[in-house]
């Protein structure tokens, strides 16, 4: 199986990526990184390594939420993705796509432009490919989101600084496991499963304080917390729209020993 990856130092990418190298049935993995629209002739190159390959891992994104610029957000989320979906109708290839629980925000609908942008791109997907599948991650957690910082997870924050403040009005987060999406991620490609839109979750939403407390992190209340344009409050994924036969392997519990260990032996 030759296969093709977007965002390969991104979080999730550079950990599907280290899975994929101990896959027998992976022969080649091309990797695909995120100034590659900036390349001349990047669609003619593009085109060759769709050609080439059997199947898409589209993981590679912009992930801040609170980007205020949405050109950038839609030209590598939207447009880049579109001619990669383009390319995957024209050579029939089998695309994996990494959507997002922000999709849906907290009413139904995205709110704020990287929910927009990640919502058009797997609608256009739907619409434009017969063997595609979205997987829309929750909030993401684990070893790897070392260079992420603002947007990296509370995890790993309150690590990093040793305490943290939270805002009085408490959101609910539905946090997995990097390991868990990781597998989720590479589920399609070896399971014969139904095309369609599927969540990666823990199917449980907690609180920001279950986190630090797990983590044994101190934590204090402010205020006057000024809270951004577009904040979503609660994430909460659906188990009926789990693919049949995955389901997450830690709880925050489980997750959150886990990372401690490694965050512990990393410093």
């Amino acid at each position: 199986m030759r296969v093709l990856l977007t965002g390969s130092e991104g979080f999730v990418s550079k950990n599907v990526y280290k899975k994929l190298k101990t896959i027998d049935d992976v022969s080649s993995i091309t990797c695909i990184e995120k100034d590659y629209m900036n390349h001349i002739g990047w669609e003619t190159t593009l085109s060759k390594a769709v050609e080439q390959t059997d199947v898409i891992l589209h993981i590679g994104a912009i992930s801040d939420t609170m980007l205020k610029d949405p050109n950038e957000m839609l030209k590598y989320n939207y447009v880049f993705s579109k001619e990669l979906f383009d390319l995957a109708f024209i050579y029939e290839k089998t695309v994996v796509y990494s959507s997002s629980a922000a999709n849906t925000g907290d009413k139904g609908l995205p709110s704020n432009i990287y929910g927009w942008s990640k919502y058009i791109a797997e609608e256009y997907g739907i619409a434009a490919l017969d063997d595609f599948y979205a997987l829309r991650y929750f909030n993401v957690y684990g070893p790897g989101e070392e260079h992420k910082g603002k947007m990296a997870s509370v995890a790993h924050q309150a690590h990093s600084v040793g305490r943290f403040t939270l805002f009085p009005k408490k959101p609910l987060r539905d946090f997995v496991y990097i390991d868990d999406v990781v597998d989720a991620t590479l589920y399609p490609l070896f399971n014969d499963i139904p095309c369609g839109v599927y969540e990666v979750g823990s199917g449980e939403a907690r609180s920001f304080e279950d986190v630090l407390e797990l983590m044994e992190i101190p934590y204090e209340y402010k205020d006057e917390y000024e809270i951004p344009k577009g904040y979503q409050f609660y994430t909460k994924s659906d188990e009926k729209r789990f693919m049949d036969g995955w389901k997450p392997k830690y709880n925050l519990e489980k997750g959150i020993k886990k990372y401690k260990e490694y965050l512990n032996e990393s410093m």
